[in-house]
């Protein structure tokens, strides 16, 4: 500290604050200076281990494979097994992957930190952000803290935690990112066109030591334990309901909502809003979403009363251009702008137009109108897979086409069947009441 800030210090918090907070920062240098030294140690590990086992010209086609061996055979094991020996700490951690915090995940920790005096600890590891080195690194520091956690929350397979035996005295909590699944995940896919080898999977498992898997109703139950590989009668599959559904129950959530939209789309106040929100297409790393929903014709027949939002996949790096002469007119583009997340979108949505995304079990609680834009169906049920069959199962009409979707917009107070909502509702999200987050941490204090 300088002098004005050791002067500014002992004016607030006196002369054994003031020493208090040099300790704490003292402690935080020595930590991060112990864990470069560590990390170098690893590398050095590393360069030593591929110059051992390969060739010149084959050590950079081998480098991220064996990285990705010594993190998670060897080193989270050794570094959980060394921390787990500490008590565990009045503390819960909540990791991930990406490289921004997911609904589940940010609804759940702002619930414990209003309502417990639990620490929290959170850690966004930025994969595909940052270079792998880096990312185990990040990983490294959230097994450290996961060691002496009260509770662990994820909301994302990961294979972080595969070769370590979690603790009896955590709880740890997988979330998951949506409501529902139509897709396959997973072990579904093993050996398909979409997803991991069998091997890659036995190799490096993606859903182990969980205390806990949070799903939206009992019918989901089987999903979840085929793709996880979870034993139906473990009772690590709970009907809890999905935290960050609670949101959309309360009055105040829901105004704030509209505010943000008319502040955002001033227009908007005097039309209804279509949601446009499909999925993504590919692999994850690289995938793309569709370009297939027409504007113009939107426009054309629909801007006297409606406005178009589209909110395409998080994971999608290049997004589909909107047409200049619509763009911030007819259509708007909310994926990374406007301010509005989600669930912010879908509650001030008046049509939701999807796919194969579970986004449509969340906005199934609103009892409004889905539309399901399957145009390349046939294409995707081969690729990917789907649980259930299709057809049978939306809770409203499946088009091919963009003409189709328009002449149900123009009908729909003749044609939307409210009902069907209302069956579906209560067949996948009948958990999800207002009281999910209540009932998740209640199943780390017990």
């Amino acid at each position: 500290m300088d002098i004005k800030a050791i002067a500014h210090n002992l004016t607030t918090h006196g002369v054994y604050g003031t020493y208090q907070i040099y300790e704490k920062r003292k402690a935080v240098r020595l930590k991060e200076e112990m864990s470069r030294l560590e990390n170098e140690r690893i590398m050095n590990l590393l360069q030593q281990r591929m110059q051992k086992k390969y060739s010149e010209e084959d050590r950079e086609a081998a480098y991220a494979g064996e990285l990705k061996s010594l993190f998670i055979k060897e080193v989270f094991p050794k570094i959980y097994a060394e921390e787990s020996k500490k008590p565990v700490e009045h503390k819960v951690v909540f990791m991930e992957r990406g490289a921004k915090l997911s609904l589940s995940l940010k609804y759940m920790r702002n619930y414990i930190k209003e309502n417990t005096d639990y620490e929290v600890k959170t850690f966004i590891l930025q994969v595909r952000v940052v270079s792998d080195e880096q990312y185990y690194k990040n990983a490294k520091e959230y097994i450290r803290e996961a060691a002496t956690a009260k509770a662990v929350f994820i909301c994302t397979a990961n294979d972080l935690m595969g070769y370590l035996k979690l603790r009896p005295e955590t709880t740890y909590i997988q979330l998951w990112h949506g409501c529902g699944v139509f897709k396959k995940v997973g072990l579904s896919t093993a050996d398909k066109k979409f997803g991991k080898t069998a091997e890659g999977h036995k190799e490096y498992p993606l859903n182990t030591n969980y205390s806990y898997v949070t799903v939206a109703s009992p019918e989901l139950s089987w999903i979840f334990e085929e793709s996880m590989g979870i034993d139906k009668d473990s009772g690590i599959i709970v009907p809890t309901g999905i935290s960050r559904t609670d949101e959309f129950f309360m009055p105040e959530f829901v105004k704030n909502c509209y505010t943000k939209l008319y502040e955002a789309i001033p227009q908007a106040k005097d039309k209804k809003v279509i949601l446009y929100a499909p999925t993504f297409r590919g692999e994850v790393a690289n995938c793309v979403s569709p370009d297939v929903l027409d504007v113009k014709l939107f426009a054309e027949n629909l801007d006297d009363d409606y406005i178009l939002i589209f909110k395409h996949h998080q994971s999608v790096r290049e997004l589909p251009p909107i047409p200049e002469e619509y763009r911030n007119v007819f259509a708007f583009d909310m994926t990374r702008e406007g301010n509005m997340n989600i669930n912010e979108l879908m509650t001030v949505a008046d049509i939701c137009i999807s796919d194969y995304s579970s986004v449509v079990f969340e906005y199934s609680l609103f009892e409004r109108p889905i539309i399901f834009f399957t145009y390349d169906i046939e294409e995707y049920i081969d690729e990917r897979g789907l649980y259930y069959d299709f057809d049978e199962i939306t809770p409203g009409p499946m088009f091919k086409t963009n003409e189709e979707m328009v002449d149900y917009i123009k009908h729909i107070d003749e044609r939307f069947d409210k009902q069907e909502i209302v069956n579906f509702k209560n067949r996948f999200m009948c958990c999800c009441d207002g009281y999910s987050s209540e009932r998740i941490l209640a199943l780390i204090e017990d």
